[in-house]
C-alpha cells in the first residue's frame, strides 16, 4: 500500500548520487514543486544529499528562483540532463562555471526515453539531433567546460545512420497529479499538461527506483474513475499532499487550461502592430485550411492569436508539443498549455506524431542564422538555452519557418502610415557568419529537400542549394541599408525583390480567413 509522508520525508529518502528524474513541464505546469522545495530544505539544512544526477525532459523554472533553480546549490547537483535550461538561470550559471556537468538534449528524445527505459531496451534510436551539436561528432549536447561521459552514440542501421541516447537508471522519481486515492492511483484533471509520468515512474520501477507523487487531495478507493487515472497505484510508493498548488507558477488555475471550458473568442487578446505582430501575420500567410502546425517558445507564439482575430484557429489545427492539440496555444510563461484543445496527449506520443512527420508546419522563434543557413536558438554568447523541442519539431516537419528580428539589441522599430520606419537598429547581428551551435542544419535540410524560411519584420528570406536568397521587403526599408548592411555574410539578391503585403503593416484585419480556405497544401 503507498504511503502517504511529509514533505521533508520525501526529501530524505534521496541518497548521495542517486538520479532523480522530475515530471512536468516549463513554467510550472504539473510541476512537483513542493518536492523540490522539499529537497532544497533538506540540503539547506543538513548539506545533503549530495551530488545528484537531475533530469527533465522539459525545462523547469519560473525564469528567477523556483523549480530547478531551488537545487542551484554548490554540491546538490553534480550533473543536470534536459531539454532547456532557459527555465533555470541560476544552473545555467553552474553549467558555464564548469561547476557542474550539463547535457541538453531535444524534449521529445528525453520524453520518448522514458518510455524506451520503461521498457527495458536499450535507449532510444533516432535520426533526431544528427547534424546538430547533439551529434556526438560535434558536442553530444554537453554544455559548459565540465564534461561527463558520453550518454549519445551514432549507429549504423541498414545503411542509414541513427543516434543511440542511453538509458539512465532512475533512482527516485518525482511527479505530480492532481489527486490520488488510498492505493495510489492517480489522476490529473486540474493539470495543464499530462507529460510523460507514466513512462518516468514505470521506468523508476524496473531498475529498483522509487516513485514519489505530489498531490492536491486524497480520496477513497473506489471512487476515481479507471479511465482518467493516468498512473496506476502499483507504481507508486509515496504520497506527498500540496493542498493549494498552483496550476502554472504565474497562473492559480485556469479551468480552460485543464479542459474544462473553451473560452469565448472576444476574451482571446490581440496584439498591437509592432514588430512581433507584423513577423506574426507575415508567417501566418503561410497557413492553408486544415494545417496542423507546431508554434514555438517567443515571437512565433504569436500566430495563435493572429488566427484567433482573423476567425480561422478553427480551420486548422495548431499543436504544442507537451501533447496539446487543436485551440490556441497559450504565451508569455505560461507558454505549453493551451485553451479551447481538442485533445490532450501524453508527451511521448505527441513526440511520435511529429517525428513520423505528422507535421505540416512548424514556425519557430531563432537567435542566430549563418551563411550556411544554420539556426542556433540553443547558445549564445554566455547563455546556454538549450533545444527543448526545437530539433524534433524543425528536422521532421514538412516545412519549416524561423521568425525573428533582423537584429537584437536596443531598438525603435515603428509602423508609420503603412511604412515600417527605424529610428534606432538594434546593434547586435543575428545573421551571422557561422552560429555558435547548430541547432537545425541547413545543410542536412537540403539533403532531404526540406523547404525553409526565415521570416523578420523587414525581410523574408528562403533557403536554397545557393544560398539565402532575399524574397521580400517591408514598404519603407532599404535594401542595402536596413537588410544587407546588417547581415554577415552575402545574401543572393534577385533583381527585383517585391514589397511584403501591404495589409501586414495596417491595423486592420488582413481578412486572411477567406483566403485559407482557398490555399491548399503546397
Amino acid at each position: 500500500m503507498v504511503q502517504i509522508i511529509k514533505t521533508e520525508e520525501a526529501a530524505a529518502l534521496i541518497k548521495d548520487n542517486d538520479t532523480l528524474w522530475i515530471g512536468g513541464s516549463g513554467g510550472g505546469h504539473a510541476v512537483p514543486e513542493k518536492l523540490i522545495e522539499g529537497l532544497e530544505g533538506r540540503f539547506i539544512k543538513t548539506g545533503f544529499p549530495r551530488s545528484l544526477t537531475c533530469a527533465h525532459a522539459v525545462g523547469i523554472g519560473d525564469w528567477k528562483e523556483a523549480g530547478m533553480n531551488r537545487l542551484a546549490h554548490s554540491g546538490l547537483i553534480k550533473r543536470s540532463i534536459c531539454g532547456t535550461l532557459t527555465n533555470s538561470p541560476r544552473i545555467a550559471d553552474m553549467a558555464l562555471s564548469g561547476e557542474i556537468e550539463s547535457y541538453t538534449f531535444p524534449q521529445g528524445v528525453l520524453s520518448q526515453l522514458t518510455r524506451e527505459m520503461a521498457g527495458g531496451r536499450p535507449g532510444l534510436i533516432t535520426t533526431t539531433g544528427l547534424h546538430t551539436f547533439i551529434d556526438p561528432r560535434l558536442q553530444g549536447g554537453q554544455q559548459g567546460s565540465k564534461r561527463g561521459p558520453d550518454l549519445v552514440e551514432v549507429l549504423e542501421i541498414d545503411n542509414k545512420e541513427y543516434l543511440r541516447y542511453k538509458p539512465i537508471k532512475i533512482d527516485v522519481a518525482f511527479i505530480r497529479a492532481t489527486t490520488a486515492d488510498e492505493k495510489g492511483n492517480l489522476t490529473m484533471e486540474h493539470e495543464a499538461v499530462f507529460g510523460e509520468n507514466l513512462s518516468i515512474a514505470t521506468a523508476a520501477r524496473r531498475t529498483g527506483g522509487i516513485v514519489i507523487a505530489q498531490v492536491e487531495r486524497l480520496t477513497k478507493n473506489g471512487t476515481l474513475q479507471g479511465k482518467q487515472v493516468k498512473v496506476p497505484g502499483i507504481l507508486v510508493d509515496y504520497i506527498v499532499i500540496d493542498k493549494e498548488p498552483w496550476q502554472t507558477y504565474v497562473t492559480k488555475f485556469d479551468p480552460a487550461y485543464a479542459g474544462y471550458i473553451h473560452k469565448l473568442d472576444n476574451e482571446i487578446a490581440v496584439l498591437p502592430l509592432d514588430s512581433r505582430k507584423i513577423i506574426a501575420r507575415r508567417a501566418a500567410m503561410e497557413l492553408f485550411k486544415d494545417a496542423v502546425v507546431n508554434l514555438g517558445f517567443g515571437v512565433a507564439n504569436g500566430i495563435s492569436l493572429i488566427a484567433a482575430e482573423e476567425g480561422f484557429y478553427n480551420d486548422l489545427t495548431l499543436t504544442v508539443e507537451q501533447g496539446l492539440v487543436g485551440g490556441i496555444p497559450a504565451l508569455g510563461n505560461d507558454a505549453g498549455a493551451a485553451t479551447n484543445y481538442e485533445a490532450m496527449i501524453d508527451q511521448p506520443y505527441q513526440f511520435d506524431f511529429y517525428d513520423s512527420g505528422g507535421l505540416d508546419l512548424a514556425f519557430l522563434s531563432f537567435a542566430e542564422v549563418d551563411r550556411h543557413g544554420n539556426v542556433n536558438v540553443s547558445r549564445f554568447g554566455n547563455k546556454i538555452v538549450g533545444p527543448g523541442g526545437f530539433i524534433n519539431i524543425t528536422q521532421n516537419a514538412k516545412k519549416v519557418f524561423f521568425l525573428g528580428t533582423l537584429t537584437a539589441g536596443k531598438s525603435d522599430v515603428r509602423i508609420e502610415e503603412g511604412n515600417m520606419v527605424i529610428h534606432q537598429d538594434g546593434s547586435i547581428k543575428k545573421f551571422i557568419q557561422d552560429v555558435e551551435q547548430i541547432t537545425w542544419s541547413g545543410g542536412y535540410a537540403l539533403e532531404r529537400q526540406q523547404t525553409a524560411k526565415y521570416i523578420t519584420e523587414r525581410a523574408v528570406f528562403d533557403l536554397t542549394p545557393d544560398g539565402i536568397m532575399l524574397k521580400e521587403i517591408a514598404p519603407g526599408v532599404d535594401i542595402q541599408r536596413d537588410v544587407l548592411d546588417k547581415i554577415d555574410f552575402p545574401v543572393i539578391v534577385p533583381p527585383e525583390v517585391p514589397l511584403m503585403d501591404a495589409r501586414i503593416f495596417n491595423a486592420n484585419l488582413m481578412n486572411l480567413k477567406d483566403e485559407l480556405k482557398g490555399k491548399e497544401a503546397r
